[in-house]
């Protein structure tokens, strides 16, 4: 399953161009957040974790992965898509009624890689840490995954969970914080600041990692490598990984104004127009 650094690269600028199309063809959806991500998920799913498919919902003795932002679908569905999960074509589907692809992922319509529903924001950590215990009950080594937006981490349920994964030493566990400091609202600074988040994350008793270039495919490997070293030696481990909401379109960055909101045609077309691809593979 792992990929080379160029193709991780160009499997990145294939998955925005999805997600700017998917998101443009229903007028709905979130690309910010969604373009911010990139690299984490392609690097995960292409380097990575170790996964199995065809795809169990049982998940054993392979790796797992929890969205709980889950609003940022289109970056989940299209690396599913494009590992081989699902037809690639089925992304022509997104938000449409009956779909499996809707704009939060949920489970009951059976999309392969969705675990968990993802609606509602502050749950993905606590079920993510239960899956965790049951791994290491089973005796099952392998590794649970998680990514959770910086104003997700205004819910009490999180603090909840990061006080529970510490007290348990859940060391099996791999927590990422997409920081790029906005929210629907705005800047996360000005609508609850997270104050020294590395500091408080510490003294929850997690072992934290940070890294300045999320949005560089060398430097998110490097510190997902790092992270998977420092798993099974009694902490919990959490990454705050600071990206640019709408990474790689030129007037979706620099401000929470693409957080929900879709291009119409003439923005789809200058976006696209700054993701070239050598050999273009659009759904």
């Amino acid at each position: 399953m792992s990929k080379s650094i160029n193709e991780l690269k160009s499997l990145s600028t294939q998955v925005r161009r999805d997600i700017l199309r998917m998101v443009a063809a229903v007028n709905s959806g979130h690309p910010g957040g969604s373009l911010g991500c990139v690299e984490y998920f392609v690097a995960l799913y292409g380097k990575i974790m170790d996964y199995k498919l065809p795809f169990s919902m049982e998940g054993k003795n392979e790796d797992l992965f929890f969205l709980s932002n889950g609003h940022i679908s289109p970056v989940f569905y299209s690396t599913l898509a494009r590992n081989g999960f699902f037809p690639i074509e089925e992304l022509n589907t997104f938000r449409k009624l009956n779909s499996r692809l809707q704009g939060h992922p949920t489970t009951h319509e059976g999309l392969p890689g969705i675990r968990i529903a993802s609606g509602s924001l502050g749950q993905g950590l606590s079920v993510a840490i239960g899956t965790a215990l049951a791994k290491k009950m089973n005796g099952d080594k392998n590794l649970v995954f998680t990514l959770h937006g910086d104003g997700e981490l205004q819910e009490g349920q999180i603090w909840e969970a990061l006080m529970f994964a510490a007290h348990n030493k859940v060391d099996n566990i791999i927590s990422t914080i997409d920081y790029n400091n906005r929210q629907i609202d705005g800047d996360v600074d000005d609508v609850l600041s997270l104050g020294d988040l590395k500091a408080k994350l510490e003294a929850f008793g997690w072992e934290v990692l940070e890294e300045k270039k999320g949005n560089d495919m060398e430097s998110v490997i490097s510190i997902l490598e790092n992270a998977k070293s420092k798993t099974g030696q009694g902490k919990p481990i959490a990454i705050i990984l600071h990206t640019e909401m709408g990474n790689g379109v030129d007037f979706m960055m620099g401000t929470h104004a693409w957080h929900g909101k879709a291009p119409n045609a003439e923005q789809l077309a200058n976006a696209l127009g700054q993701l070239q691809l050598d050999e273009v593979s659009d759904y």
